[in-house]
């Protein structure tokens, strides 16, 4: 995805997000929910000044990443040889706030909902979604699976994220299945983490058996 392109996109979300909020923010309640619990219940209220606008403000975040991603980063971990891949992972994170920004909204206006599902069917299609480009990214400070072992090896690098796609992309599928059939979202929170972790594991196994070999 092209800069330029990418920019727009994540402008037209943010644009999109504050203007839910502000046609919505006569009928909101003084207080937003703003978080929820493994059981999907709410547990962080928000006042709803603060609470309507705040994703908004964070979306400006992507954007600056989008266009100065390639000037912060060190000189050997530069996000140029894989730039349409960063726009896109980046514009996807802004998709999920989004989305996440209208289940809010959506929380507040209508407190018996079943909101924590839609919470974690959004998640794990973002997963799934994100997974299916991790294979494309190169070493940086910003995006992918960032271990210790992965970031001092480009060769570990390279298959941790090759495997790693195929495994968080698979993982997000069968999360977002088993949330939108009613599976608790506790029991979705561990199969994600479990799917997250079993990169971050191949990394460490691949760096030591890679250390094992005989040097040339």
């Amino acid at each position: 995805m092209k800069t330029p392109f990418a920019v727009v996109v994540v402008l037209l979300l943010m644009v999109a997000a504050l203007a839910a909020s502000l046609v919505l923010y006569p009928s909101l309640p003084s207080r937003m929910p703003t978080h929820w619990n493994l059981h999907g219940q709410v547990d962080g209220w928000s006042d709803k000044s603060w609470g309507a606008f705040l994703v908004p403000v964070i979306m400006t975040v992507f954007v600056f990443f989008i266009v100065a991603g390639q000037w912060i980063s060190p000189l050997n971990f530069k996000v140029e040889p894989f730039r349409d891949s960063f726009n896109y992972l980046l514009v996807i994170a802004a998709a999920l706030v989004a989305y996440l920004h209208g289940v809010m909204l959506w929380a507040a206006l209508h407190p018996d909902a079943d909101v924590g599902r839609w919470l974690m069917v959004g998640i794990f299609v973002f997963f799934a979604w994100l997974g299916n480009l991790l294979g494309k990214t190169r070493r940086n400070f910003w995006v992918g699976i960032r271990t210790p072992w992965t970031l001092a090896s480009e060769r570990v690098w390279i298959a941790t994220h090759r495997k790693g796609a195929w495994i968080i992309s698979g993982t997000g599928l069968v999360g977002a299945v088993a949330a939108w059939l009613g599976v608790s979202p506790a029991a979705c929170l561990v199969l994600l983490v479990i799917g997250l972790l079993i990169p971050v594991v191949y990394s460490f196994w691949l760096s030591k058996k890679l250390e094992r070999e005989p040097q040339s």
